[in-house]
């Protein structure tokens, strides 16, 4: 794709333009979108066709403090920066680059333990949403193993590089994330119910056309027989979008009909509790070591 094209027509060209994600990567495959990273200070992504690639903006900051953002600028090309702002913006990221994905990886272990105890809580409560909590808590924690190893997230290749990572103390918490995430009961027809409810829950809470990525990756993966690497992605995916509505779920109950299918939740709460509690331990013994 000549993104150098994309930028002039779309009027892009009087801000510092980068190109991040996979594309920058080894690990790109077909399925990829081209993640534009514009530094317009605005917030928000649009997703965009050009030249027959689907190519997301994401509008940032040169201001930006925290390293969830900061991190997927880690080793950004850059495509256009007239004023070096850009480029001096990216050599401050490089210098304290270990130390945004330790920061990362804490607040990712924070939160899946912030989860887990949501989980245990809801089923005192009788909550629906206690098993959502608890698919949530597991990514976290694969957040926090693949950032603990200096990889920037990338929820469709993470479950490849769980897999390949060195052993060692960290690591081996992974077992919890693939005991726990249910990859096991991938299928095409569960995975086909599961794309269609991502989807769904994608055009509610994003409203920007990530479904249109989401499809793409679904076709990539069943296409290839990478079905528990599209569960783990389908997930991830429910994850993110989860969390940004976190705060008025006691108004969307009806959404339950939508994630549990989603997310692919279980049904056992004793289970429910036990993969928590598993989870909770995980967090608990890496926090101990870094």
């Amino acid at each position: 794709m000549d993104i150098k094209k994309f930028i002039v027509e779309h009027e892009l060209t009087m801000f510092p333009v980068g190109l991040g994600g996979c594309r920058i990567s080894e690990m790109h495959d077909d399925s990829c979108d081209y993640d534009i990273f514009v530094f317009d200070n605005i917030s928000g992504q649009e997703i965009l066709e050009f030249e027959n690639k689907i190519v997301m903006i994401h509008h940032a900051s040169l201001s930006e403090t925290r390293s969830k953002q900061l991190l997927q600028y880690d080793k950004l090309q850059i495509i256009q920066d007239e004023s070096w702002d850009l480029r001096m913006f990216l050599s401050k990221i490089n210098e304290k680059r270990r130390l945004l994905y330790s920061d990362f990886a804490k607040n990712s272990l924070i939160e899946s333990l912030f989860c887990c105890q949501k989980t245990k809580e809801s089923i005192k409560s009788s909550d629906v949403f206690g098993s959502c909590w608890q698919k949530c808590a597991v990514f976290y924690l694969a957040d926090a193993i693949s950032s603990l190893n200096y990889h920037r997230i990338s929820p469709s290749h993470m479950l490849d590089l769980l897999r390949k990572l060195e052993k060692n103390q960290i690591n081996e918490h992974i077992s919890t994330v693939t005991q726990t995430v249910g990859i096991e009961r991938a299928t095409p027809s569960l995975l086909e119910r599961m794309l269609k409810s991502t989807v769904g829950f994608s055009d509610l809470s994003e409203k920007n056309n990530h479904s249109k990525i989401i499809q793409q990756k679904y076709n990539f993966f069943v296409n290839n027989s990478m079905l528990s690497d599209c569960y783990f992605y389908l997930g991830w995916i429910n994850k993110e979008n989860f969390i940004k509505i976190k705060e008025i779920l006691n108004r969307e109950q009806d959404l339950i009909h939508i994630l549990k299918v989603a997310f692919d939740v279980e049904a056992d709460v004793n289970l429910i509790e036990q993969q928590a509690n598993t989870i909770e331990k995980s967090c608990n013994s890496i926090l101990s070591i870094i």
